[in-house]
């Protein structure tokens, strides 16, 4: 690639980014506003303003910014790490599996994190749930994780097509033991079904806090890999003579796909179909490299994620995870079609 066209893809890849951030910038707003109770844009910023000292608020009603601040905010940022999450991990396992139905769950992460959870919500005290609760769904994905890494290695490699049946065989026995564990559930029942379907309703700034870290620096190191990525969708021979050991990429974004979804879905219940949907949807706006897919997808699942649970709001907080469903299967069955017409 000549320095002109290396040259022309930066600013074309940078004016990408631009827009994405602006758009996210634009949606915060937005959403803000909508809800039972509306707040017009201009309070919302007039109230930014006054938290950065720009400008003073003293006609803006108290009940407004509580609502903003200590109710939608936590909310929307807690819904952009969730989506980030998930549609960085999307895009890293399909990359790596070289499959484009892959998503965070297929090796058994969400049925991981939703046993762990249902099993502090039945045996540990309900007072202590809003801590124990997303520390056992954490645990569960990452012990899924390393169960279905032991199960599927084979002489210190990790062949794709046997992790893929490993991490199905163990969604579905831990699936089992999910049905068991809620047929004796009794009064927990409806703690436990609200968490499985999802949602952002119990958002808080602690939370936002919690998982902000892990998140970031778990995208970050994924990122590193971006390169690595790009080669190994030529076959793992070519990636190795290019001097990137394939099995030590696969086992660390295993891992860090692993601990960004289990992240993501301590707080909020399992979430489903924005790791499959939206590395789809960038890559036809971006293209397949892996140093702007990464950045651009992350945002894009932000942005979509954060306008479902508005949607969510607007419907009489319904589960945000049904809504993805609606607007993820679809969009799997084009993808059966389309694979079907390539056979």
């Amino acid at each position: 690639m000549t320095k002109t066209a290396y040259f022309r893809k930066f600013i074309h890849w940078k004016m990408i980014m631009v827009y994405l951030v602006a758009i996210l910038c634009l949606t915060i707003v937005l959403t803000t506003a909508i809800g039972p109770v509306y707040v017009p844009p201009m309070e919302i910023l007039a109230l930014l303003g006054s938290k950065l000292q720009l400008c003073e608020t003293s006609s803006i009603p108290h009940k407004h910014e509580v609502i903003i601040f200590q109710i939608r905010l936590p909310r929307i940022f807690l819904g952009i790490l969730v989506g980030l999450s998930l549609a960085t991990a999307g895009t890293a396992l399909q990359g790596l599996f070289k499959n484009p139905m892959a998503d965070p769950y297929i090796i058994g992460i969400a049925s991981g994190a939703a046993v762990g959870a249902v099993l502090s919500i039945l045996v540990l005290p309900p007072i202590f749930s809003v801590y124990t609760t997303p520390i056992m769904a954490f645990l569960g994905a990452l012990f899924t994780i390393f169960l279905v890494y032991n199960i599927a290695k084979v002489g210190g490699k990790i062949p794709v097509d046997t992790l893929l049946l490993t991490g199905i065989a163990v969604s579905l026995f831990l699936g089992a033991v999910l049905s068991f564990m809620m047929s004796i559930a009794g009064e927990a029942l409806h703690s436990i079904f609200f968490w499985i379907m999802g949602g952002l309703w119990l958002a808080s700034w602690t939370q936002v806090k919690i998982i902000v870290l892990p998140v970031l620096v778990c995208f970050g190191l994924i990122y590193l890999f971006a390169k690595d990525l790009n080669a190994m969708l030529l076959g793992d021979e070519s990636a190795q003579t290019l001097g990137i050991n394939v099995e030590n990429a696969k086992r660390i974004l295993l891992v860090l796909s692993a601990l960004i979804t289990a992240a993501a879905v301590s707080f909020t219940g399992t979430i489903g179909f924005v790791g499959l949907i939206i590395p789809h949807i960038t890559r036809i706006l971006v293209g397949p490299d892996h140093r702007i897919l990464f950045p651009a997808s992350a945002l894009v699942g932000g942005i979509f994620l954060v306008w479902t649970d508005a949607l969510a709001r607007l419907l009489g907080e319904m589960p945000v995870g049904i809504l993805t469903a609606f607007f993820g299967a679809p969009f799997f069955i084009y993808l059966l079609k389309k694979r079907k017409r390539g056979y």
